[in-house]
């Protein structure tokens, strides 16, 4: 990495002995993924949960709305006290939040709906831990590993869905959503236990105090934007109404920039983000997660049209899960294989071309997506490319990050990552909203083709951010 890093200078690293660095890998990969996949879990689960709690599909897409609510708050609050000395009793802690939430997603039926909204609540809370993984990783490994290794915790936060959703999709058809639910259960106490056997404690002379107001008015902000993001048919019944909540949810967020910039201990360094390299990276992350997401939509969409529609393949759930496997497959090989290559090219440069792979699968599905191996193909291809963004981006904020704001900087990516995923689930469902003729359920073909243009737009956007980086640091290293 090169470039110097923000703030004040970094807290000295304690690394792990050899025989402990290769048990700390391992569980650090291990809870990244169960966190990102049981906080996946409501997508595949929606029509099941609407079946068994007799609730409209609306109501139940919440148990995956609430859960991105609660990730995108707590991962802030999470990266501000894993910046701290209690890094290891705050993974602790929140992962015996999720565990208690995946013990309220399979009570027997009898509870009410809100107890199982309670539940994926406190399972998005885990979302948040992915940048604490980085944070340990970066204080305990050396510094060649633990970059290859922030970089592959970065991919299989994004995989992690492709890994679940299968699974959760064939056990709701074998046994119900509680079976799908109770995987996440046995996952969660799993990582709670790898957690308490391998997790070190964070290196002495740290501190760290939560923003409380920062918190409540980012929560406040987050909750409006992914309202709007998940609320399709308000934007097209009532507009004004839509359009004033967005106006609110802006309105909140310079409200909390403020607050963050005259508190003496900021829920996220907002002076830091403001680094031209860090501020291009969450732009090119916000409008590139924007663009991922609505491949992925779009895919897993058009694989369960069915084929009374005229188009579509109208594959089951469970089915239809399969088509993410040469995503997560892929997008692991792309992980393993951006350490190698950043010794070569610089990770702003890596996240153009990862941008350009992506904008490459939007093409595959606009022009061919007549037979289902062409959908095996557009989602590699997203996999590919997504694994190389993920994977670089981690390098671009750290090179200019100190080590104790680790997890703090990578937390604001991951929100901005999660109102990007947001919006591209958002901008899919209004452009196919917008292609369903009247009296019609599905829409047009060419409604798919008309989302996947906007999605080479998105990625062109990423493409030209992150070329703007790589030339910034060219002339920063080379003046």
């Amino acid at each position: 990495m090169t470039g110097q890093p923000v703030g004040g200078g970094a807290v000295k690293a304690f690394p792990v002995a050899r025989s402990e660095a290769g048990l700390l890998v391992p569980a650090l990969m291990f809870i990244a993924l169960v966190v990102a996949a049981v906080g996946s879990l409501g997508t595949p689960l929606i029509t099941s949960v609407a079946t068994s709690f007799h609730v409209s599909l609306g109501s139940a897409q919440w148990t995956l709305t609430i859960a991105l609510l609660s990730g995108a708050v707590a991962t802030p609050v999470l990266g501000r006290l894993g910046a701290g000395r209690h890094r290891r009793a705050t993974i602790l802690a929140t992962l015996a939040v999720v565990v208690a939430g995946s013990v309220l997603t399979v009570l027997p039926l009898p509870l009410p709906f809100a107890w199982l909204l309670a539940g994926r609540a406190a399972q998005g809370v885990g979302l948040g831990l992915t940048a604490l993984m980085m944070g340990v990783a970066r204080d305990h490994l050396p510094e060649e590993r633990s970059a290859a290794v922030i970089a592959l915790i970065s991919v299989v936060s994004i995989i992690g869905a492709g890994v679940g959703y299968p699974l959760a999709a064939l056990l709701a058809e074998l046994g119900g959503v509680r079976a799908a639910y109770g995987l996440g259960l046995v996952v969660t106490a799993a990582a709670l236990l790898t957690a308490w056997r391998s997790i070190p404690e964070a290196p002495e002379g740290r501190s760290a105090h939560v923003d409380v107001a920062g918190a409540v008015v980012l929560a406040a902000a987050l909750l409006l934007v992914l309202f709007l993001a998940g609320e399709r048919n308000l934007w097209s019944r009532h507009l004004a109404v839509a359009a004033g909540l967005a106006v609110v949810a802006v309105v909140l967020l310079c409200v909390w920039a403020v607050i963050e910039l005259r508190s003496t201990t900021p829920l996220v360094d907002v002076r830091a983000v403001r680094h031209p390299a860090v501020a291009g990276a969450n732009l090119a992350m916000f409008v590139g997660g924007i663009g991922m997401y609505l491949l992925l939509t779009l895919i897993t969409r058009y694989a369960q049209t069915p084929h009374g529609a005229g188009y579509g393949f109208g594959l089951t759930t469970f089915v239809a899960g399969l088509v993410l496997i040469p995503f997560s497959v892929l997008g692991f090989v792309a992980g393993k294989l951006t350490p190698r290559v950043r010794t070569r090219i610089a990770d702003p440069l890596l996240l153009a071309g990862s941008a350009v792979v992506v904008g490459g699968g939007f093409a595959v599905f606009a022009a061919a997506r007549s037979d289902l191996a062409e959908l095996f193909a557009a989602m590699g291809v997203l996999g590919f490319g997504v694994g190389g963004f993920s994977a670089a981006m981690p390098g671009v904020i750290l090179a200019v990050t100190p080590k104790s704001e680790t997890s703090s900087a990578m937390s604001f990516n991951y929100v901005v990552r999660s109102v990007g995923y947001s919006l591209g689930s958002a901008v899919g469902g209004l452009i196919l909203a917008a292609g369903t003729g009247p009296g019609r359920l599905f829409p047009d073909d060419s409604a798919y083709t008309t989302a996947a243009l906007v999605g080479i737009g998105a990625m062109a956007i990423a493409t030209l951010t992150s070329l703007a980086l790589a030339r910034r640091r060219s002339s920063e290293t080379n003046p």
